[in-house]
């Protein structure tokens, strides 16, 4: 490759997971930087772009990924972050500013929000406000800088795209904030990783803001009466009420879409003001192509194209939200002096490992957890009034996961194809999670009695898997001891259902023709998130420990020792971080 060297932070997020593709495709070298390198390991574009550990506030680990760079991508902010968030995005843009500049790189790319000119800065809403802070900052970095400001982003996935997706097909009858009636002018997300891509080549003298947008100047209201159209559903009954302000939105956005509070608050109040291009100087230097930009229908069609192929390649989930943890599965020596509570389950399963791995890869989202649908939903909602995920944030694809997928209110931490699927738990807990599930070829005699051990074994040559499962929970204080045994007599439903109706499942599957059941053949799971530890179970044996095979919950504590042209978007994959979406 002979194009500029590019380093793209905030990878692992929405508009990073997609832009690393598109630049490689474009003849770019690519160096991405995140925080937890592991979770670009499974994306389809991972071994043509060098992946380093880094931390956009940490300098020393910033001048390394900078060494050498041409074009640093800046696309990290703290969308939904909590109180001091603007304090943290323009300590993190000045470091980011600083590194740059020493690093000797020659362009600086920023996507950042739509800000209304005629609106006082201190009237703004904090995000909106923070975005155009941290534009200013890397502008006055010495470096030639390139800011291009978006509004809100339709593509599949989007946290934009999700919240209008949902509160149109579910409400056929909507009580709306007056927002809904505020000007905004929508872009496509092809549309931004063009002009993202363009930018590494503009001339070293253009160092300025490019507002960017579709065609349409549209009002939130309109946007949804043109998706019910564009998804062919009924006509949508919309009667606006002043007295909704974005906090209280934020709760019926919470309520009504996967798109959580802590998101949807922010996302709301950026849509108070009125947010339309003044210029499209960006055509200058990036010119667009017959058809573009894309107009907002046709946004609106490639990207429910997209959710329904199941090629939806990165998600807004695609980026931790704060507050949830983010330790990976210790080894026994790091519990050292602590409690661990573990939740183990075993059962020889008469059907070979890859049909009981398929259920294992299949689950959540749509498929469900097979067992015990209320307690997972009734856990998931309880989440959802304390400020966590829920249970509704699904899957990327219906049958594939890959590391850093969200997955409900769990995160993808490790997988072994065809052996393993460790997933942490992101719901609100008094302490840390990790569910293991594992499909293991059964080593004991095939005709070993048991409840699922009975006829002829149905794998190749004889051999029956072993299914494992593990929950693990590392309590903090008091408050996270009593939690888990206020829960863990539920394990014995949740957890030992969860295990019979997998490798059920699994059998089903491995008998007859078809695809494996899902767990509508079960007890259908709902989404909702599991009770208890349960709902934030934890992962199977880490290294070095061997899982235990008792059949039954053992709730004992332990002293712990995006490829190809597509119709929507340009090839990208998906990735997590704290790299939300631009802006919505």
């Amino acid at each position: 490759m002979t194009g500029p060297h590019c380093l793209v932070t905030g990878a692992t997020g929405y508009i990073g997971g997609r832009l690393v593709p598109e630049l490689l495709d474009s003849g770019h070298r690519v160096r991405c930087m995140a925080r937890s390198p592991e979770r670009l390991r499974d994306h389809p574009w991972a071994g043509r772009a060098e992946v380093v550990r880094g931390d956009v506030t940490d300098p020393a680990s910033l001048a390394e990924a900078l060494r050498g760079i041409d074009v640093a991508y800046y696309l990290v902010h703290a969308l939904g972050t909590g109180h001091g968030f603007e304090d943290r995005d323009r300590a993190a843009a000045r470091t980011f500013a600083e590194e740059a500049r020493a690093a000797g790189v020659r362009r600086i790319v920023y996507l950042g929000g739509l800000v209304p000119a005629d609106v006082p800065r201190e009237a703004l809403s904090p995000h909106l406000r923070s975005r155009a802070e941290v534009g200013e900052i890397l502008l006055a970095s010495g470096v030639p800088t390139t800011v291009l400001r978006a509004a809100v982003i339709i593509g599949s996935g989007s946290a934009s795209f999700e919240m209008l997706r949902y509160l149109t097909e579910r409400l056929p009858v909507m009580v709306t904030p007056s927002w809904v009636g505020t000007r905004i002018q929508p872009i496509a997300v092809r549309d931004v990783l063009r002009y993202l891509v363009g930018s590494a080549a503009m001339p070293p003298g253009v160092s300025r803001t490019f507002d960017i947008g579709g065609p349409d100047v549209v009002t939130y209201e309109e946007m949804m009466r043109r998706y019910a159209v564009v998804a062919e559903l009924p006509k949508r009954l919309i009667v606006r009420v002043p007295m909704l302000t974005p906090r209280l939105s934020s709760h019926w956005i919470g309520l009504v879409t996967p798109v959580p509070r802590a998101l949807a608050r922010p996302l709301a109040e950026s849509l108070r003001h009125e947010v339309v291009c003044d210029e499209h100087d960006i055509a200058a230097y990036v010119p667009d192509p017959p058809g573009s930009p894309i107009g907002f229908d046709r946004a609106l069609a490639l990207a429910l194209q997209r959710v329904r192929e199941a090629k939806v390649t990165t998600r807004w989930s695609s980026a931790s939200l704060p507050g949830a943890p983010s330790d990976p599965l210790p080894t026994d020596p790091d519990w050292a002096g602590g409690s661990l509570y573990t939740d183990e389950r075993e059962l020889p399963v008469d059907a070979p490992p890859d049909a009981l791995w398929r259920v294992v890869e299949g689950i959540g989202g749509e498929n469900g957890w097979y067992s015990f649908p209320l307690a997972w939903a009734v856990r998931g909602w309880l989440d959802r009034l304390v400020g966590g995920v829920g249970i509704r944030r699904g899957r990327r694809d219906a049958a594939r996961l890959r590391v850093g997928d969200s997955l409900d209110f769990w995160r993808v931490e490790e997988i072994e194809a065809g052996r393993l699927l460790r997933l942490r738990a992101e719901m609100r807990l008094p302490g840390l999670a990790w569910l293991e599930l594992y499909a293991d070829p059964e080593a004991s005699d095939p005709q070993a009695s048991g409840p699922h051990a009975s006829g002829p074994s149905t794998g190749p040559a004889g051999q029956r898997a072993l299914y494992r499962q593990r929950a693990l929970f590392h309590p903090h204080g008091l408050l996270g001891h009593l939690y888990w045994w206020s829960v863990s007599p539920f394990h014995a439903v949740v957890f030992g259902g969860m295990a019979r109706n997998i490798a059920g499942a699994a059998e089903r599957a491995a008998s007859g023709p078809g695809p494996a059941p899902s767990p509508a053949h079960a007890p259908s799971p709902a989404p909702g998130p599991a009770p208890s530890a349960a709902s934030g179970p934890a992962p199977s044996p880490a290294p070095g420990s061997a899982p235990s095979a008792a059949p039954g919950s053992s709730p004992s504590p332990a002293p712990a020792s995006e490829a190809g042209p597509r119709a929507e978007e340009p090839p990208t994959t998906d990735a997590p971080s704290p790299d939300a979406e631009p802006r919505a």
